[in-house]
């Protein structure tokens, strides 16, 4: 892991490091320039000690009158110049002459000047407009590298704040662009799931519901035509039969679409999670139904935490698909693989093309012919994926092992944690 790795994931890391940055650089600044300005300030209060220098003074035939070293001595600012000179003798004279007409304010604030580049310098430097400029620079320096950084951010917001209009609109298909590694873009990321979540739900139900209103027709529709056709006489034994029937049908349509949709919607009210003996419960279904039941190759029992009506209703849908297009036995083997239950359920039937077996699972899908054939309503294998699923487990179908003609239906569920199955015989 490299050490921007924190950084490029926190924003708030971003901005604070531009923060400190710039006042690093501030504070560099004004430091350096606060040390010019007291050395400049140093030295123009310090007393001026100036070289001294040989002189000599002639008259206009060019005959000595005076030699010596001279020394200009101190003098404020304005005032006039004066040299002291002392003679090999020891005599000392003094040389006054009159202050000059100030060049400007630039030439310095010692005594002699220094030169414009000095200065120059020293009023840059000098409080308070020293300071205030290179406070005034220092700050744009700060704007503009922070900048970028707060536009990026602003810019992604302001997306994702026209995405969550838009969805809140009903454009279910608006997304996010997922940028970056940090808080933004997990939101966005957050963002993206809970809109495919929503969308797949609402598409869900609405194919949930036009398939439910176009299946409860059938049954509903020969109900009415029975009782029209019965004309206020007493019905037959055959057409009681054939009218219980219908509201049977009708009444596992509606069961099957209620738990189709709870599933979908992720209730979590579903029933009580406890440990459930898979092959306890295989076998009193496989009783039901006259199905045998192979258990050659597992341990006295093989428990896994979930809702045992669920994964009763699973087994159930499984084995009555076997029975609806089976034309022989149907067996049901259960086992352990790899620290998960397993339990085929195969059957001597047509079997499932390669290529639909998937779409089998889907909500009110049926094979080419299979309602005309059989009956249903495309419910049941669907509900079986989605009680799969809500357990951590799959469900998928294939071949027979043996070679034969049929289908199977694998479905796999993660077994309970070996300390949880201690704890609940222990209670």
């Amino acid at each position: 892991m490299s050490l921007s790795t924190p950084f490029s994931r926190r924003l708030y890391l971003r901005i604070w490091l531009a923060v400190v940055a710039g006042i690093a650089v501030l504070t560099l600044t004004v430091g350096w320039a606060w040390r010019m300005a007291e050395e400049q300030k140093a030295q123009t209060n310090q007393p001026f000690v100036p070289p001294s220098r040989e002189m000599a003074l002639r008259d206009p035939s060019g005959q000595l009158l005076l030699r010596g070293m001279a020394t200009r001595q101190p003098a404020e600012p304005g005032e006039g110049v004066e040299f002291r000179i002392e003679t090999d003798t020891g005599q000392t004279f003094t040389l006054q002459m009159a202050p000059r007409q100030p060049r400007g304010e630039w030439a310095g604030g010692r005594p002699g000047g220094g030169g414009p580049n000095q200065g120059w310098a020293a009023f840059w430097t000098r409080p308070p407009f020293g300071f205030l400029w290179l406070l005034g620079i220092v700050s744009l320096a700060v704007a503009v590298g922070v900048y970028p950084i707060i536009r990026r951010l602003t810019q992604r917001l302001e997306a994702l704040q026209r995405s969550v209009q838009k969805f809140g609109e009903g454009d279910l298909s608006v997304r996010v662009p997922e940028q970056g590694q940090d808080e933004v873009a997990d939101l966005a990321r957050q963002f993206n799931a809970a809109a495919e979540r929503v969308e797949t739900l609402v598409k869900s139900h609405k194919s949930l519901l036009a398939n439910a209103s176009h299946e409860l027709r059938s049954p509903l529709t020969r109900i009415r035509m029975g009782l029209e056709l019965m004309g206020g006489q007493q019905p037959s034994p055959a057409f009681r039969a054939e009218i219980l029937r219908n509201i049977a049908e009708l009444d596992q349509l509606v069961d099957e679409i209620l738990l189709a949709s709870r599933l979908d919607a992720r209730e979590a009210d579903v029933g009580t999670v406890e440990l459930v003996d898979l092959i306890g419960l295989a076998a009193e279904e496989c009783a039901r139904v006259d199905a045998d039941l192979d258990v050659s190759a597992s341990p006295d029992s093989l428990e896994v935490r979930g809702v045992a009506k669920l994964l009763r209703r699973a087994l159930r849908n499984l084995l009555e698909n076997a029975r609806r297009y089976s034309t022989g036995e149907i067996t049901v083997v259960v086992h352990r693989r790899q620290g998960r239950a397993e339990v085929h359920v195969c059957d001597h039937g047509p079997g499932v093309p390669p290529g639909q077996r998937e779409r089998i699972f889907e909500p009110f899908y049926r094979l080419p012919g299979a309602s005309e054939r059989a009956g249903g309503v495309g419910l049941g294998l669907s509900l079986v994926r989605s009680i799969a699923g809500r357990h951590q487990g799959t469900v998928h179908c294939q071949d027979r092992p043996d070679g034969e003609h049929g289908a199977c239906f694998v479905l796999t569920l993660p077994l309970a944690p070996v300390a949880a199955t201690t704890s609940t015989a222990v209670h």
